[in-house]
């Protein structure tokens, strides 16, 4: 028995609808597969747009994917039945003394190969359906107005399921590798696809809440250098001498804004291309400004940051280090202050950096920044307050 036709016996390539091997077959949001003339045919009769299988119903008529990978298996089972049918009417015309003994071991080794086949396959089942639950998770995501809801789902969903290295697989005389490959290529790019339009999607939502934040001088380091009109930090070499007022830190070269906020939403973006060293986020108003400063939320401060370059960094309880595909050069801060939550966004690359979720926020809330060491020159690059431009 060939892998097609075992995978065939378990129905795994039987439309649920017609009973019948899929012809054009397409996936719906949930993930079930049907002939595409077969479900449309079932929406147009009965008026409601839901899945045979499971029954979940489609707020509108879903657009179909062709299942590509599903296609060429049938198509594959379609040819494998066409040769044994073929190969079966000659072995009946042949007298059973006319067939070579190699023919009988050919068959045994034929048998392995397909049984070894099968076991792949099987393996291969388990990985796909996960990959194809996991985008319709995406895309019920993608669909929902609970920012909250979003973020937190995502956190779920951001460790990609394990796959086996199907590159490494090699069966003959069965054609699966390459179909193999190509399904969970294709299948990773659509997820890839989908992940990336529910970002940037969230992103223009949290643009929405943009506020014109301008730096406060009266809380500035002494070290720090700040432009006219206020938009722009650095740090410079020499200490002024300042008025020690209550609200200058100084101690770390930290500058909070003008603006504060106690309820609703609010967004920023602050350019950080071409520095080496720096950290931005949000600060409680009454936050200690004098000496050694404990930087964590739990002493109301929620921050991210860059050393050395290409480490980015979450000031949490513990800090941890951000594994991101490439260095921010611009960066969205998006707070939520009722649902406590403070957010982190790659601008240009429409992506979520870090997120802080159930704080508990009881005072005034300000945007805070720190330029960093000026590295011998190598971080004189300022942090800058952009103007947000909402078309990601």
């Amino acid at each position: 028995m060939s892998a097609a036709s075992n995978l065939l016996s378990e129905d795994q390539f039987l439309c649920s609808i017609c009973l019948e091997v899929f012809t054009d077959p397409v996936s719906t949001p949930c993930g079930h597969n049907f002939c595409n003339q077969c479900i449309t045919q079932h929406w147009n009769t009965n008026n409601i747009c839901d899945c045979p299988l499971c029954k979940k119903q489609f707020r509108t008529r879903p657009e179909l994917n062709v299942n590509t990978f599903i296609s060429e298996i049938v198509s594959q089972f379609r040819r494998e039945a066409e040769l044994k049918a073929s190969s079966s009417s000659e072995q009946q015309a042949a007298k059973p003394g006319e067939v070579p003994c190699d023919v009988c071991t050919g068959t045994k080794v034929k048998a392995l190969k397909e049984k070894q086949a099968e076991g792949l396959i099987r393996d291969l089942e388990e990985e796909i359906c996960e990959l194809m639950k996991r985008s319709s998770e995406v895309e019920q995501l993608f669909l929902s107005e609970d920012h909250l809801h979003l973020l937190q789902g995502f956190s779920s969903l951001k460790a990609a399921p394990p796959t086996k290295d199907w590159t490494e697989v090699s069966v003959r005389p069965s054609s699966y590798e390459g179909t193999v490959v190509r399904a969970v290529a294709q299948l990773e790019e659509t997820l890839s696809k989908e992940m990336k339009k529910l970002f940037e999607a969230d992103l223009k939502r949290k643009q929405q809440f943009a506020v014109d934040v301008t730096l406060d001088p009266d809380t500035a380091h002494p070290q720090l250098i700040l432009s006219d009109d206020g938009k722009q930090v650095s740090l410079g070499d020499v200490r002024k001498k300042l008025p020690d007022n209550p609200e200058r830190f100084d101690d770390y070269s930290f500058v909070l804004g003008k603006q504060s906020f106690s309820s609703g939403k609010f967004y920023f973006e602050v350019q950080v291309k071409g520095k080496t060293d720096w950290m931005l986020g949000v600060s409680k108003k009454s936050i200690n400004r004098k000496g050694k400063i404990t930087l964590s939320p739990d002493e109301g401060l929620w921050i991210i940051g860059l050393i050395d370059r290409n480490k980015n960094f979450a000031v949490d309880a513990p800090p941890l280090y951000l594994s991101l595909k490439c260095v921010p050069e611009k960066v969205g801060v998006f707070v939520d202050y009722e649902e406590g939550l403070v957010s982190f966004y790659d601008v240009a690359a429409a992506a979520l950096i870090y997120s802080f979720t159930g704080c508990c926020f009881t005072d005034k809330l300000l945007p805070l920044f720190c330029p960093g060491e000026n590295d011998d020159g190598g971080n004189s690059a300022p942090l800058i307050n952009c103007p947000v431009n909402q078309t990601v």
